[in-house]
Order: C-alpha cells, then structure tokens, then sequence
C-alpha cells in the first residue's frame, strides 16, 4: 500500500488533531504506511506529534511559530510524492498550488480567510469536510464524517442528582455562559450536578473571565475536573450538554457520548443536530437558556427506561454512522477514486 502524510494544522491538540490521530489509526490498519508533520507544541501542552509518535508514526516536527511553520512546512514538503493530507487551512495554505494533496477542513473557512482557502485548495485532489452542515457552506466540498473509537456502550441508571457533564473549551461560543444561566433555573425538584471538564484554552482572557463568573454563580452544583480523558468523563456522568451558540462544524463529544451510552442535550449550532440525528428528544436552539433549561429537567427527569432508550438511539446512529468501521469503509472508497 501506498505511503501518505498527515500534516497538523496545531501542535496542541484540538478537535482536527484528534481526527488526525484517528485518521493515522484508520489508514494503518487500511495497510498504509503514516507519517506525521506538525508544528511543536506550545511548553505544557498536549502535543500531537507526541501522541502520534508514542503510537510509533515517524514523526517530523516544524516550527511551532505560525508563520514559521508555514515556511518551514512548504519547504519540506519540496519534491515528497507522497500523498499529504491536510488537516486544516494552515497546512493547506502552506502547500497550495501542489496536487496529491487532500484538504481536510474542520472548520469552516472565515470571510476574511475566504481567499486564502481559494488559494489553499488549489491543485488539490480533494476538499473533505465533517458535516453536510459544512459542505453547504464551502463549494464542491465532499462529505467524510468524524468518528470515534468504540468506547462502550453502557447505558446509564442514575440514582441520586443526576450528573450532566460537559466537556471541552471553557469559552462563550461553546455555551456555558448560556448553559450556566440554564441551570440556575432548573426546578429544585430535579437535582443536577454540573461535571465541568475542560479549560479556558483558545480563547480570550474577556471570554474567560465571563465565562468563570458565571458559573462561579452556580456555586456548590458545579464539579470542575480539568481536561480529563472522554471515557473518564463519560464513565461518570449520566448525561452530556453540548450547548454551543456559535456554528458547530461537527460535534465530537457529542458522538463520543452516542458511543458510550451517555444521553446528550445539544444545541442546533451548526452540525450537532446533524450528528445525533433528527429523532433525537433533547435539541434546543442555540443560545436560549429557558429552553436548554427545560431540556435539562426533561432529562434529568426521565426514567432508567427511557434513558436507556435514548441511548440504545443514540448507539444505533452512532455504529450506522460515526464508527470507525463505517469510516473505514468511506475512506477506502475516497482513497480508491484519487488518481495514481
């Protein structure tokens, strides 16, 4: 089999990381040979070449400096005839113009960076984007869905205050302010515990301190746990909120929590009603507290059997849809259509 390249967008790892690593996993046991090139990450954070290396990918990294890393990773890349693909606009934009490229977006490209995406994509084989959400929004895009490893299915029965856990950057655009606001309105008689994992990472000191004052507000019902692995969270939490207000491009956590068994109360930014599918109970409109709230103490007050309902709903959409075996099957036929 042939030989292909992942190329990062961040050192740190974000949601695209993620897929990067899941996206080496997949086309390894597809019987393809990975390399990972990325920029170092910044001092005591999560790096994902460290990560890929410590899986046993040869590993290349650049600068960890933005334009430094686009320089560096053009030059490289120089003469390679390998497949590249690439992970986000950074790794796109530094190589446009080649083929045998793939661009990878998850995230949808900002007006201002509109001609810089043009740019990025040029010559290349293909454009691939997580959502149909996304590829409504950038022109001849092809579909292939995120997708997780199986991390058990496990159907919750709750006793005592149900516990919601919420996982990712501590930021106004993923909701919490709104979400904070929710939960001071959640009748009393439905008691609930806030299991907050994440930091206020990529975001803005502003953002940050709105975002702690307000659930500062929520005082002893919060339970604040760092960055946590998803299967420690989702191990203990009986449900997980995904409240965004601004667009979502996919909604990783969302189908991380369909895998395990974990209920979920969503938004509809972007793709997250996408992703748990159109039957599913608790999807609220993004940045309305009254209604997240409602969602919230429906949930919280539903049965072991109808929780256990939703989630066997949720498994189901989640190993039709966003498992590795139904990506691996998408990526062989992408793979196959490329030119040689």
């Amino acid at each position: 089999m042939s030989n292909i390249v992942l190329a990062a967008n961040n050192g740190e790892v974000g949601g695209g990381e993620v897929m990067l690593l899941a996206t080496a996993r997949l086309l390894t046991t597809l019987g393809h040979g990975v390399e990972v090139v990325g920029p170092r990450a910044p001092e005591g954070r999560d790096s994902i070449l460290d990560l890929c290396e410590a899986e046993g990918y040869p590993v290349h990294p650049l600068a960890s400096d933005r334009r430094r890393y686009l320089h560096d990773l053009r030059e490289w890349h120089g003469g390679r005839r390998e497949l590249l693909w690439c992970f986000g606009l950074v790794p796109a934009f530094a190589t446009a113009g080649r083929p045998r490229r793939i661009v990878h977006l998850h995230k949808l490209p900002t007006t201002s960076q509109r001609a810089g995406f043009l740019a990025a994509r040029s010559r290349s084989w293909l454009t691939l984007v997580p959502s149909r959400w996304m590829a409504a929004r950038v022109p001849a895009a092809r579909v292939l869905s995120n997708w997780t490893p199986d991390l058990g299915f496990e159907p919750r029965r709750p006793a005592g205050p149900r516990r919601l856990g919420y996982l990712g950057r501590h930021a106004v655009d993923k909701g919490l302010v709104v979400l904070a606001e929710a939960l001071e309105s959640v009748e009393p008689t439905t008691p609930v515990r806030l299991v907050l994992a994440g930091e206020p990472r990529f975001t803005d000191a502003a953002g940050a301190r709105h975002v702690k004052q307000a659930v500062d507000r929520l005082g002893g019902i919060v339970e604040q746990v760092g960055w946590v692995d998803p299967v420690t969270l989702l191990r203990d939490v009986d449900g997980l909120v995904v409240p965004s207000v601004v667009p979502e491009s996919f909604g990783l956590s969302a189908a991380e929590a369909m895998a395990a068994g974990v209920p979920c109360v969503v938004s509809d930014a972007g793709a997250l009603a996408e992703v748990v599918g159109p039957d599913h109970p608790w999807v609220v409109p993004a940045g309305n507290a009254a209604a997240l709230a409602a969602a919230v103490a429906e949930w919280a007050s539903a049965s072991p059997a109808r929780l256990a309902a939703v989630a066997r709903q949720q498994r189901d959409r989640w190993t039709s849809e966003l498992s590795p075996q139904i990506a691996a099957e998408r990526v062989g036929v992408i793979l196959t259509a490329l030119p040689v």
